[in-house]
């Protein structure tokens, strides 16, 4: 499998196809993303394409091992700020906004299969946003703490402290309702 960074400078070189592997790669991923700040799949399947555009009809030096998905994600959530501020809805400030994991009807199957990921999901839902979030980024999308950092427009001793707050948080969550959290 070839990385994400090689895939983008051959897209920059003319192979198309290249393109391909990369919204196939995080396509999905990027829309449930999206939805979570605009509550709008159609929307956020838009913003999700718009995205992509950006950075492919950009010739932007990547460097680095993941960067390419640092740099997809910081370009998502600056447009999905913008497409709600042109929507009338600037009052609110994005860390304001309830952030949302994708309904069942909209995820995959797989992600739900399990009852432990169902127990997961219902808890997330349930932290603050700036947790909620970071988590999403970190552990479910697998990205490392200075990833979601550039994201976040954070800094990585930021994300490492939320982090840290917001899984203590999920497990005091999942406790409550009757989870047992055996991977300590």
């Amino acid at each position: 499998m070839i990385s994400d960074e090689i895939a983008y400078r051959q897209y920059l070189d003319g192979k198309e196809e290249s393109a391909d592997i990369l919204v196939e790669r995080y396509g999905d991923a990027l829309t449930y993303y999206i939805n979570g700040y605009i509550h709008d799949i159609h929307e956020s399947e838009d913003l999700m394409i718009e995205s992509f555009a950006q950075i492919f009809a950009k010739e932007r030096p990547i460097d680095g091992k993941g960067s390419f998905r640092a740099y997809l994600y910081k370009t998502a959530r600056n447009l999905t700020i913008r497409h709600r501020q042109k929507h009338k809805i600037w009052f609110l400030h994005l860390d304001e906004v309830d952030f949302e994991l994708p309904s069942e009807e909209l995820v995959d199957a797989k992600l739900l299969q399990s009852e432990r990921e169902q127990h997961l999901y219902e808890g997330m839902a349930n932290l603050k946003t700036e947790y909620r979030e970071v988590l999403y980024l970190v552990s479910l999308e697998g990205m490392s703490y200075r990833e979601a950092a550039r994201i976040l427009g954070k800094s990585e001793q930021q994300v490492t402290n939320l982090v840290h707050r917001g899984k203590k948080s999920l497990k005091k969550i999942l406790e409550e309702r009757g989870f047992i959290y055996a991977d300590e």
